[in-house]
């Protein structure tokens, strides 16, 4: 159960992780350099996603069915 709790202590992480880059891309779209460091943050964000938080979504998704 440990695990869990830290899993989706990380998922929250990568959402936060995910906000703040939109944001700055946004805030940033004038700026060339902005733009294109934060679609790559934003790839990295996709791996971290398709690594740990579709875990946890899928995780969460099965222990619900057992109730």
């Amino acid at each position: 159960m440990h695990k869990k709790i830290e899993l989706n202590a990380i998922h929250e992480k990568i959402k936060l992780l995910r906000s703040t880059t939109q944001e700055l891309s946004s805030i940033g779209e004038d700026y060339p350099a902005i733009v294109r460091n934060t679609a790559r943050i934003m790839a990295s964000i996709k791996m971290l996603e398709i690594n740990i938080s579709d875990a946890v979504e899928l995780e969460s998704q099965s222990l619900a069915g057992f109730d």
